[in-house]
């Protein structure tokens, strides 16, 4: 790897002196680097077994949030389109600091803010990918339909693929997938949204600023970001709270959050096992019964 990591530096033409490399935490997914040299600082990655728009669409959706001048993000330095079983690199900029007591509260004003900036269309241009899984994208003037096919029904066949999916379950879930009409709004605000926003896709930057890191872009529902980070937690209620005054939700967001949280489950289902089967087995009874 410590040639590959040569290379993307010489890329971003820094032809200073490498001082340092070492491996840091980067996720399950690919092999992860500090990289120092006399001029910069980078956090750079890579993988030889992803597609080769695995990091553009990582380094598309982290230039669509930098756009919108609201939450911070990595500078992108750098990435790979690789092909044939080649190394794919990313290289971005090295974030390094400690939550405040304000970070929580930043957070969740910056998202708020992030989420006034929409589009006309539902979804995205650009295939995106959640976790390791591809996430088909395309635009669609109806929030119902492009979550019914892009999400639910993506992860629906992935599942049935997979083996996750007994009868019961997957009676109920084509249930709820052929009436989704009835369950979410038809035409919620198409706000940028992160579209991976866990615990761990955040960190503190310089006096506790927050970043984003990792993005699955696309446009939305905010309530369906929201609702994301309810499933495992890792926001504290000032974060909430911030949100909330800068953008208040729905009336009808407890009504729709399982639905939402559902697409997640399924996620995990696909990607880690049956653990996260009666977690989707529980929404599916508040629905379909």
């Amino acid at each position: 790897m410590k040639q590959h990591i040569e290379r993307v530096v010489r890329q971003i033409n820094d032809h200073s002196t490498i001082k340092e490399i070492r491996p840091v935490s980067g996720g399950d997914i690919n092999e992860a680097f500090y990289v120092a040299t006399e001029n910069n600082t980078y956090f750079i990655k890579g993988n030889q077994n992803v597609p080769d728009h695995f990091f553009k669409a990582e380094a598309t959706g982290l230039e669509a949030i930098r756009k919108t001048e609201t939450v911070a993000v990595p500078k992108v330095y750098y990435y790979d389109e690789p092909t044939d079983g080649e190394i794919g690199m990313l290289a971005l900029e090295w974030i390094e600091g400690m939550e405040s007591a304000q970070s929580s509260d930043l957070l969740g004003e910056k998202l708020a803010r992030m989420h006034q900036h929409t589009s006309n269309q539902y979804g995205f241009g650009e295939p995106t990918f959640v976790g390791e899984l591809n996430q088909p994208n395309g635009w669609n003037e109806s929030w119902v339909e492009y979550y019914r096919e892009n999400r639910l029904r993506h992860q629906y066949n992935l599942a049935l693929k997979n083996g996750r999916l007994g009868s019961q379950r997957r009676e109920k879930l084509e249930k709820l997938i052929n009436q989704l009409e009835r369950f979410i709004p038809a035409s919620p605000s198409a706000s940028l949204l992160h579209g991976d926003l866990w615990g761990g896709n955040y960190l503190a930057g310089a006096e506790g600023e927050p970043y984003l890191i990792d993005p699955s872009i696309l446009y939305g529902d905010p309530a369906f970001e929201i609702a994301f980070t309810e499933l495992f937690g890792g926001f504290s209620s000032s974060f909430y709270a911030a949100y909330e005054q800068n953008s208040p939700l729905r009336s009808d967001y407890e009504d729709v959050k399982p639905v939402y949280q559902l697409f997640y489950l399924l996620v995990h289902l696909n990607l880690f096992g049956e653990s996260y089967g009666p977690g989707v087995d529980r929404i599916l009874k508040k629905y379909i019964g």
